[in-house]
């Protein structure tokens, strides 16, 4: 993702999301909601946007279906849900929720997670809804080939309401012509998504089998808890461990006193940040602001 390869049109339709799902979770924080919803109401704004690897728009396997992973933890008592392979939710985050307020368990997969969905009340859509023009048109140039530059990234968000608590959210829709039921990191409590009000709440995209092998984002904040370290250096220190491993990405964290950071090794990673006092900011490429 470069300045080179990513036309005006879509530098701009993907900053405007961005500022539709900062929106969103700001106006839930606004009205002393909880960080929760607001990162849920964040990512059902990016999964409904085509220009994100999430909910429409997301990557197609390598049979050509969409299946879709999501998970969502909150600080106070890391409570978590996820959910991985579902097909025709809408939200998968609200599914991942849902997981966590609804049932006994922390993730389902598969036939099981979308045979849960029915339950819950939320909306199920046709599996084509999540396809786009676009997905196919880079699913056909690629074929069946796994797509390990993992070039379409995951979306994510981590917030801290006025209370001081924290939470974290990722959705994604994986990498292109993945096979055999391929799960990455993202709905993977510990490696993908974590939230803990004694250290942070952390939300990575990348090459999800490298931060699985690293559990990236609790790393990150055992290294706050246990190190004292802040989120921004300890973000950093396990980017570059990524790297050190041959992997790509960037993660966002946020901690409970209201430290937020970002770090990413490669040319760019779409993100944005909002508080109480700042006015929303949107970047797309590594070197802006």
């Amino acid at each position: 993702m470069s300045r080179d390869n990513l036309t005006p049109e879509a530098d701009a339709a993907a900053r405007a999301a961005l500022s539709a799902a900062l929106d969103a979770g700001a106006a839930v924080l606004a009205a002393g909601g909880t960080a929760l919803d607001a990162v849920a109401a964040a990512v059902q704004s990016l999964e409904d946007a085509p220009e994100f690897n999430a909910g429409r728009g997301a990557v197609f396997t390598a049979d050509g279906t969409v299946e879709l992973d999501a998970a969502i933890m909150e600080g106070t008592t890391r409570h978590a849900g996820a959910v991985a392979r579902v097909t025709r939710t809408r939200s998968p985050v609200a599914l991942a929720r849902a997981v966590m307020e609804q049932t006994p368990h922390v993730m389902l997969a598969g036939i099981g997670a979308d045979a849960f969905a029915l339950t819950t009340g939320l909306e199920q859509v046709d599996p084509a809804w999540f396809r786009t023009p676009e997905r196919a048109r880079q699913f056909a140039e690629a074929g069946t080939t796994f797509d390990r530059a993992m070039k379409y990234g995951t979306v994510g968000a981590v917030a801290r309401d006025i209370h001081g608590h924290v939470a974290a959210a990722t959705s994604t829709g994986g990498v292109t012509g993945k096979r055999w039921g391929r799960i990455g990191d993202s709905p993977l409590i510990g490696a993908g998504t974590y939230a803990d009000d004694r250290a942070a709440a952390v939300s990575a995209t990348g090459s999800g089998e490298d931060f699985i092998r690293l559990g990236v984002a609790h790393e990150l904040c055992a290294r706050v808890r246990l190190l004292g370290e802040s989120v921004a250096d300890a973000a950093r220190t396990l980017i570059a461990e990524v790297g050190a491993v041959g992997g790509a990405g960037g993660v966002i964290a946020m901690s409970p006193a209201g430290d937020a950071t970002w770090t990413c090794n490669t040319s760019g990673m779409y993100r944005g940040s909002v508080t109480s006092t700042t006015p929303p900011r949107v970047a797309i490429y590594a070197d802006e602001a």
